[in-house]
């Protein structure tokens, strides 16, 4: 028998607090208690092995009649969420997994309310161990396995003894924060969100150029988007100028990706300093080299004019999506070398992908990389600007031979992002964007925001509901390394606006100049320009964790929020849409969704008893934003 606090190995199974959570463990499967912490309900997994190769799968034992929830990357830079009761329905990449177990099983006869009271939350969390990265998966003989990798074929020894934190207990979010902050204590790469300092854009209302104009985007036009709101009475405080503002080129022989309403992830970074769009007068192939003519004139400009308080640019970790173009005069000094993507064999691979492995990355020499941040940063603060969108986070994990691994060259790039942030921009002014791999979450000490889920695709019906749902889900796990960002919006407005009303995060949207919903706006948005914003990461409520509110046809989506002297919850129907395996894209699966039926009570509100006054009932009030009530 191995075992650590409330977690052992018994006669072939894995106990968790009196309750069989896997059957048929493997005899290589050791539990390793938490260091120096014996009131800790939690311990980790490992395996004994010849502790060699760079890329090993560790089955551990048989997963079966207990419902989860698991959150896994069905692309490189993003997770979804999945449901299921057997090993065999967890996929490849799962980050994070959270079983319900119990006396009994839930298939009994039981109420849900009976099998909540009665349940022990399991928390798996597979994480980082020297040069290696773990993550779970299943197989077809319903067992759950631990896939381990770094990344570089020359990279093939590891210890194998703490790759997955499990932790439990009786409340599924206490449970899974505990799980992160034990994680944190053990590898001391990360901080929890609690820890970090969040940037003010979180509480005004924002404008975002890209759906308005994607890499089209000028100087004429940011100013175009703000004159626009302001007309309607909407005064946004801060701006994100997303791709377009850089100065960037192909290789003679780069293929474009061609994609509509895209980057092209073909493009090189060429220069420090912005393209001709962003400078006074600016002519193509012409640069300004007066600092007051650039990019410190405009943001002067639209700072002044509009009484903004805050100007964000948009980068690639990489610098652009190709990265740094090599052998030019500007760029020499960070010696770019040309390293081609290698994805792990778990990742479904994407069109963004696809574009930038056909490429190459152009990858700055790991050693120089904080002086090109600081280079570019110091630039940019010179310039007025305040904080910066980091993209493409999850590109490095698959740059890593030659550099150390996976992990290593994460790090590095990680550490260097975050010193040349807090020297440049003093208010931790960092976006983190497609960034999902737990070998940048686990190695993130300062940055505090994070888009939660895939794009915001607005001409893609399909994909609204699943934003929403996905967005919910996926803060499970990420509200606890960061604030999650719901990205921003403009179609289905009202759905969206509704959701980032209960998701404790920043509120801009993208609308084109001219195309605005100003009497929504003005629900959302306060005559200061301040927006309400409830205090935590929006969730699913707990009645939500294991149900499929995307595919089962029946659950409501229920997303729960604090804020100092109240919760809040918004409820939605997300039914009908799906992201599929097997066209690898947002699929409509039901074209005729009816409205659905549900229990709402204020108890869904979970900790609301940490804020509510003594005495009170469980009064509530409902508003139905369509019915205007």
């Amino acid at each position: 028998m191995t075992s650590g606090s409330g977690v052992s190995v018994v006669d072939g199974k894995l106990m968790v607090l009196g309750n069989c959570i896997l059957s048929d463990v493997h005899e290589n499967i050791v539990v390793t208690p938490v260091s120096g912490n014996e009131f800790i309900n939690g311990a980790f997994i490992g395996v004994t092995s010849d502790h060699s190769g760079s890329h090993r799968i560790f089955p551990i034992g048989k997963l079966k009649g207990l419902r989860f929830m698991c959150l896994f990357r069905f692309k490189l830079w993003w997770m979804i969420q999945r449901m299921g009761s057997s090993g065999k329905d967890i996929p490849f990449e799962t980050q994070f997994l959270i079983v319900e177990g119990h006396n009994g099983s839930y298939f009994c006869e039981e109420s849900e309310d009976q099998v909540a009271e009665s349940a022990t939350y399991i928390v798996f969390l597979p994480i980082l161990e020297g040069a290696f990265r773990a993550v779970l998966q299943g197989n077809s003989n319903d067992e759950l396995e631990i896939c381990l990798e770094s990344g570089d074929p020359a990279i093939d020894e590891f210890e194998g003894s703490h790759l997955v934190f499990v932790g439990n207990g009786s409340d599924p979010f206490d449970v899974i924060t505990n799980a992160v902050k034990e994680v944190e204590k053990h590898l001391q790469t990360f901080s929890h969100r609690e820890k970090k300092k969040m940037p003010d854009i979180l509480n005004w209302f924002g404008w975002c150029t890209w759906d308005a104009f994607y890499t089209d985007v000028t100087a004429e036009g940011v100013e175009q988007g703000l004159e626009s709101l302001e007309k309607g009475g909407i005064h946004p405080k801060f701006v994100i100028v997303d791709d377009g503002w850089q100065s960037v080129g192909m290789d003679a022989n780069g293929i474009d990706s061609n994609l509509p309403y895209a980057a092209n992830f073909a493009n090189r970074l060429t220069h420090m300093k912005e393209n001709h769009k962003f400078q006074k007068n600016g002519k193509e192939g012409l640069r300004e080299e007066d600092p007051a003519m650039g990019l410190a004139h405009v943001v002067t400009e639209i700072k002044e004019k509009h009484a903004l308080k805050y100007v964000y640019v948009w980068h690639a970790i990489t610098g652009n999506w190709g990265g740094v173009m090599p052998n030019v005069t500007e760029m020499e000094y960070y010696e770019s070398k040309m390293n081609h993507p290698i994805p792990s064999p778990g990742v479904q691979c994407c069109e963004v992908f696809n574009s930038i492995a056909a490429n190459g990355v152009s990858l700055v020499n790991p050693e120089k990389i904080f002086n090109f941040y600081d280079d570019l940063h110091s630039y940019l603060a010179s310039s007025g600007i305040d904080g910066v969108k980091v993209d493409a986070q999850s590109i490095l994990e698959t740059l890593g031979v030659g550099h150390g691994g996976r992990v290593k060259l994460t790090r590095k790039y990680h550490e260097a992002l975050e010193a040349s942030i807090s020297k440049n921009f003093h208010g931790n002014g960092i976006i983190s964007c497609m960034s999902h791999n737990t070998d940048s979450l686990y190695s993130s000490k300062q940055a505090a925001v994070i888009r939660a889920s895939d794009d915001f695709f607005p001409r893609d019906p399909a994909s609204h509901t699943i934003h929403i749902a996905s967005v919910a889900y996926n803060s499970i796990f990420l509200g606890e390394f960061m604030q999650p960002d719901w990205d921003m919006f403009h179609p289905m407005a009202e759905f969206h606006a509704a959701a980032r009303a209960v998701g404790g995060c920043a509120i801009y949207v993208s609308d084109k100049p001219g195309y605005h919903d100003f009497n929504l706006l003005k629900k959302l948005v306060l005559p200061d320009g301040t927006t309400l914003r409830a205090g935590l990461p929006g969730r699913p409520t707990r009645d939500c964790l294991f149900s499929d509110p995307t595919k089962d046809g029946k659950s409501l989506m229920k997303i729960w929020n604090l804020n100092d002297f109240s919760g809040v919850m918004g409820v939605f129907n997300c039914q009908g849409a799906a992201w599929c395996t097997v066209r690898k894209k947002n699929m409509i699966h039901d074209e005729k969704t009816s409205s659905i039926t549900g229990i709402i009570r204020s108890k869904d509100v979970d900790h609301i008893h940490k804020i509510a006054e003594e005495g009170w009932s469980g009064d509530a009030v409902i508003y139905s934003h369509l019915g205007e009530k």
